[in-house]
């Protein structure tokens, strides 16, 4: 099965990791982007024949920008199977600092696009039989978080219970929901948060004691994609290094 993936979020960092690992699988991806620019220079890194990529602008926190994202996608590739919900907004004001407008930009942006995304393309994913969705979660919502906001972390954790809300209703329509809760991984969004003087107590921490890889993280996203994956769903997958254990 020829199958499309639209990753939010995927111009840079994680995001775009995940959409690379799925175009090296074989998928045909859709990276969309706040910034059009920024994923068309995505894209073009990714496929500079556009064959087998789209650029799309998509504000997560706008419905109907999910609606014309799909509408787009449709028209231009004829299916769309797979979302990948990341984009996300990280801030690491300690809690005692937040301001109830900060909290709500974040909890706004974190959770309302995982919500508006799973309803608008697990309904279309609903009605032809079959889909996959993969909402990026964090060890931050399970641990309370450590170098984030905590603002950031009740988004995170949000997510989690989304996941198995929106697994739930769409289950017996073919269509898998399931989240990817990564620890500190290798990429700009970490170092951003982590200063280098930081960096070394951080590492010290981990059990593994590394920083965790991007690429393995979009290659768990390829197989939660699967066909063959259909009897996973509503799970939140741990990728943190040991620093959180069922």
């Amino acid at each position: 099965m020829k199958q499309i993936a639209l990753v939010t979020g995927a111009a840079q960092g994680l995001g775009y990791a995940i959409a690379a690992r799925l175009f090296a699988a074989g998928y045909t991806v859709v990276i969309s982007d706040l910034s059009l620019e920024r994923a068309q220079a995505a894209a073009e890194a990714l496929d500079a024949s556009g064959e087998r990529v789209l650029a799309l602008k998509l504000d997560v926190t706008n419905k109907a920008d999910f609606e014309a994202a799909l509408a787009v996608t449709l028209e231009r590739f004829g299916a769309l199977q797979v979302l990948v919900n990341n984009a996300a907004m990280t801030m690491t004001t300690p809690v005692m600092q937040i301001s109830p407008e900060e909290f709500d930009s974040v909890m706004s942006l974190n959770t309302r696009s995982i919500f508006v995304g799973c309803q608008v393309f697990g309904t279309h994913m609903a009605a032809v039989g079959y889909g996959r969705i993969v909402n990026m979660a964090s060890l931050a919502g399970q641990n309370g978080g450590t170098a984030t906001g905590a603002h950031y972390a009740a988004s995170k954790g949000a997510i989690v219970t989304l996941t198995k809300i929106f697994a739930k209703e769409l289950a017996a329509s073919g269509v898998t929901v399931n989240a990817v809760a990564p620890g500190p991984i290798d990429s700009p969004m970490v170092h951003a948060v982590v200063s280098p003087e930081r960096m070394g107590g951080m590492l010290a921490n981990i059990p593994v004691g590394r920083l965790g890889n991007a690429d393995f993280i979009g290659d768990l996203i390829v197989q939660l994609a699967r066909p063959e994956a259909y009897f996973t769903t509503g799970a939140t997958w741990d990728v943190n290094g040991g620093l959180f254990m069922r």
